[in-house]
């Protein structure tokens, strides 16, 4: 582990993306809807995050929650998204698509191609594909970056062994980020485990509202949730850090 490690925080909200730049992150990766596994922010929430951050930002681009399978208008609606990324100044963003079969959607190349000259990282849709070590070769092939995965598995610890697999055949020619469950009480193990060198994940922590009037019927539409916590961002970051030393020290 010679290299730097890099974290990056998905962040639903401005007020996330703000507490994981106070809290020492890497970069960004701004979503909307976080609970269903992540979608593209609004144009607004886009805007007012580039404006406020001085970190590196990327944009998840994608059109739905669910599957990865995308018809034409689906990709139409992510070339148009990757376009207003690009006129806000973004530094990246972050796609994936897959076949009925379960590989790599040539299509992607589109999306690689419209992105220009910003950053693309391939983002979980490979850990949903048939088979992880042809995926990362199309990924490859595409031109991206990096690749976020959890090494096809529920989180990012039980799959450190496969993501290994993939660093050891990226061999250098694409980053490979471990993702999903990533916390500061396991994220040394993860590196340790894996021998990535980025990580990525959400810091979140509960979040309470100052609504003093709430209909007790409406369970479904409670106003407390989560959002990325600055403390929980600097405890990632210290347990990396705390990390790498041990590794050089060995």
């Amino acid at each position: 582990m010679s290299a730097p490690c890099l974290l990056e925080i998905a962040a639903g909200s401005l007020a996330s993306a703000l507490a994981a730049q106070e809290g020492g992150a890497d970069r960004v990766e701004l979503c909307g809807s976080l609970a269903e596994g992540g979608i593209t922010p609004s144009y607004g929430t886009l805007a007012l995050v580039r404006d406020g951050l001085r970190i590196p930002l990327y944009v998840l681009v994608r059109p739905r929650g669910g599957d990865f399978l995308y018809d034409d208008a689906e990709f139409d609606i992510m070339r148009r998204d990757i376009e207003t990324c690009m006129r806000l100044g973004c530094d990246g963003v972050v796609i994936g698509a897959l076949n009925a079969d379960g590989a790599v959607d040539p299509r992607c190349a589109e999306l690689v191609a419209a992105a220009g000259p910003l950053g693309v990282t391939f983002h979980r849709a490979i850990d949903a594909s048939a088979d992880l070590q042809d995926a990362l070769e199309r990924v490859i092939a595409l031109g991206c970056e990096r690749v976020l995965t959890s090494g096809g598995c529920a989180n990012a610890l039980l799959g450190a062994g496969a993501i290994a697999a993939l660093v050891r055949q990226a061999a250098g020619r694409i980053l490979v980020m471990a993702g999903a469950g990533i916390r500061a009480d396991n994220v040394a193990d993860v590196a340790r485990l894996s021998g990535a060198h980025e990580f990525h994940g959400s810091a979140r922590a509960a979040w309470r509202s100052s609504m003093r009037y709430r209909n007790p019927v409406l369970q479904d539409l409670s106003p407390d949730t989560e959002q990325t916590n600055a403390a929980q961002v600097r405890a990632m970051k210290n347990a990396l850090a705390s990390a790498r030393s041990f590794f050089h020290s060995r």
